[in-house]
């Protein structure tokens, strides 16, 4: 149930920059999180709908995700592989001297906003980046 959570961190995080660039509307924010952060996709959309109807700010945005591959690496042959298919035991060498590198992060990839200087329709895209680790 941590994605009410994460949506709240990304709508805080978002609404500042929003603030600081004088940002009136965000049409879209993509998300990139990890395969085996325990991010149920589905939770996190629906979360999305209720919560940023509190917001005119983020009134009709669209939320993107894109899942990261979780990538295991053994210390012992140096090698990576898949940690959803093989998970703890190296499938080169066969130890469990591993650890997980990438794969359970979330970060905020691109957020686009309303340009209310071009034409109507038109969109732009606004830095935001940052990084959320699940407790």
């Amino acid at each position: 149930m941590h994605e009410l959570g994460l949506v709240n961190y990304v709508v805080e995080q978002v609404s500042k920059i929003a603030e600081e660039q004088n940002v009136k509307k965000i049409r879209s924010v993509t998300l990139q999180f990890g395969e085996v952060s325990g991010i149920v996709t589905s939770y996190l959309h629906d979360y999305w709908l209720w919560y940023t109807k509190k917001f005119p700010l983020f009134e009709g945005s669209e939320l993107k995700t894109e899942e990261i591959p979780a990538v295991t690496w053994c210390d012992d042959c140096k090698i990576t592989y898949s940690t959803v298919k093989y998970g703890k035991t190296c499938p080169h060498c066969g130890s469990g001297n591993t650890w997980l590198l990438r794969g359970n992060e979330m970060m905020i990839k691109e957020v686009e906003v309303e340009d209310v200087n071009a034409a109507e329709g038109s969109g732009t895209e606004l830095e935001a980046t940052g990084e959320y680790q699940p407790e």
